[in-house]
């Protein structure tokens, strides 16, 4: 009886595999689709590329509370206009100030980076620039060494 039910299962299931594909896919294709497809496609290449002079700031030796600030220059090296969603620190203490308006592609734009000057010895801070690139963000650096006021700088005795 088993084998009777399984042989009769799989006949059932060949037959409705042979009946469920007799259309050709081919059949199924849509002109009007097709060349919506292909200036979607188009205009999912022309995306804004982010190219930064430098990825990363060194202030060197500065006096604890001393404020810096630094900027970032970049280029759209791509071929759609470039807009900045967001630039955000790692902490409160490094304010970025991006653009506001849309990058041409081959334009240039600055990042105004301002850190306040805290923490103590080697101090290293990360922002994150979100724009509509293919990446999506960008990771940019600033690093100092802090010393407290008063305090001689670290090296050698003469």
């Amino acid at each position: 009886m088993k084998r009777i039910t399984t042989i009769f299962t799989l006949i059932l299931v060949v037959a409705l595999m042979g009946v469920s594909c007799k259309d050709k896919a081919s059949k199924k294709i849509v002109a009007d689709n097709v060349e919506s497809a292909v200036s979607r496609d188009a205009s999912d290449k022309m995306v804004p590329v982010m190219t930064f002079e430098k990825n990363e700031h060194d202030f060197g030796t500065i006096q604890r509370g001393t404020p810096q600030e630094t900027v970032f220059t970049f280029t759209n090296t791509g071929n759609a206009p470039l807009i900045i969603t967001n630039a955000k620190s790692s902490c409160g203490c490094t304010v970025p100030n991006p653009p506001k308006d849309p990058i041409a592609p081959g334009e240039t734009g600055e990042l105004l980076v301002k850190f306040n000057g805290s923490g103590q010895n080697q101090v290293t801070k990360t922002i994150t620039v979100n724009a509509n690139t293919a990446k999506g963000s960008e990771i940019l650096r600033i690093k100092a060494f802090v010393q407290a006021p008063g305090t001689v700088p670290a090296g050698p005795v003469k």
